[in-house]
């Protein structure tokens, strides 16, 4: 299975690409991030996003796309603003006709690290290790964005673990 993990943003979005395998360890296809002009009318910096994981979708060819939800911040205008970069990301995906995934960043965060509360830095090691990587990747959010597809990853494979050994004792 392979999956396009996103850390949305207007300004900054990270991304990456995890495959694997039945049987196999996950392994790291691609990460980065998509930057947006600060200075440029949100409509502008949303068709960048949307155009960037258009062509992430259509060079990858994920099975599923994960994306983090948004969450209340202290700022309802940073939430509102986030809303618009989820909903253009989702759309991509819809159009693309690719299964979506969507992880709150605390399930992240659990899925990954193994406590909910869990710190940025915490969040790197471990995708680092997960991945059997010399270090995390960077900058942060294309690491974040790693994180939501193992995540993806993780969740996927927890119910078909869970059935086959119900199924052999039949």
């Amino acid at each position: 299975m392979k999956v396009l993990g996103i850390d949305p943003g207007t300004a900054v979005m990270g991304f990456g690409v995890v495959e694997a395998a039945r049987g196999a360890p996950a392994r790291l296809v691609e990460c980065g991030v998509l930057r947006t002009a600060a200075a440029a009318p949100l409509p502008a910096r949303l068709k960048v996003l949307h155009d960037g994981v258009r062509g992430l979708l259509d060079r990858h060819r994920p099975d599923a796309l994960a994306i983090e939800s948004a969450f209340q911040g202290r700022n309802a205008r940073t939430t509102i603003v986030l809303s618009h970069a989820r909903g253009v990301i989702l759309l991509a995906a819809e159009t693309a006709g690719v299964a979506i995934g969507e992880y709150s960043p605390a399930q992240v965060k659990k899925a990954i690290v193994g406590r909910g509360a869990a710190l940025k830095p915490q969040v790197g090691y471990m995708v680092a290790q997960h991945l059997r990587l010399a270090r995390a990747p960077s900058p942060s959010d294309a690491a974040d964005g790693v994180a939501v597809a193992l995540t993806h990853l993780f969740l996927q494979a927890l119910p078909r673990a869970r059935a086959a050994p119900a199924l052999a004792t039949r």
